[in-house]
């Protein structure tokens, strides 16, 4: 697994280097926003570690850069201590999980590692799956491309995978464990509450451009993706 840190603190960035290359990693080290977006851009590393205070070019705007440049690889971004409004931030831009400083290098490869799993189960996905359409809508998983209509429509890698298996679900109801279980992994420890926070994400971007209502909230049971 090659991984990409981005840190500027050069102490911490040389201890992830050498314990993450202890543990079989492959380690590429970037001090600013502007050089590890560029970096990441390659599409060549396998996840990336991200900091939030960078010189250059902050980790928000580096991981919303890759978004909308089409970078899928997962990103763990590294947020503030108590930083409530940097983890919603850092899930809005685009990052796939987050780890509060300071942390335990032993949580940082757990994390690392899920990320991995998770990027090969997403990768099986796409290769085997047809296209999928419920309604006007349709998701293409082996380009990983999402339309409305005759309108593309941008979405993050968990973006994607929350909604195709919303579709392939359709048009029953898919339950809050079951999307944890079969988007976020079995072993994933974090909020579940963050899939409220995804299906939202969702409706901003399939539903309200277009007038629609087609992923809704069934009350006490979970949620459904139909062709309304």
């Amino acid at each position: 697994m090659h991984v990409l840190v981005v840190e500027d603190e050069v102490t911490l960035a040389e201890t992830l280097r050498d314990g993450l290359g202890a543990e079989g990693f492959t380690v590429t080290v970037a001090h600013d926003g502007l050089t590890g977006r560029d970096l990441a851009m390659t599409g060549r590393f396998d996840a990336v570690v991200l900091d939030i205070m960078l010189p250059g070019r902050n980790g928000f705007r580096v991981c919303r850069d890759l978004r909308d440049g089409g970078v899928t690889t997962p990103i763990l971004m590294l947020t503030a201590k108590d930083g409530e409004l940097d983890e919603a931030e850092a899930l809005d831009t685009g990052a796939d999980d987050f780890l509060s400083k300071p942390f335990s290098f032993i949580v940082l490869l757990a994390r690392l590692r899920a990320l991995q799993r998770r990027s090969a189960v997403s990768d099986v996905r796409a290769v085997t799956k047809a296209a999928m359409r419920v309604g006007d809508l349709v998701l293409e998983p082996m380009q990983r491309r999402c339309r409305r209509g005759e309108h593309d429509v941008s979405l993050t890698a968990r973006e994607f995978d929350l909604l195709a298996e919303l579709a392939r679900c359709s048009p029953d109801v898919v339950s809050k464990t079951d999307i944890l279980a079969r988007v976020w992994g079995a072993e994933f420890e974090g909020d579940p509450n963050v899939v409220e926070v995804y299906i939202g994400y969702l409706r901003k971007k399939i539903d309200v451009p277009f007038s629609r209502m087609s992923l809704t909230t069934v009350r006490g049971l979970g949620y459904r993706l139909d062709a309304q």
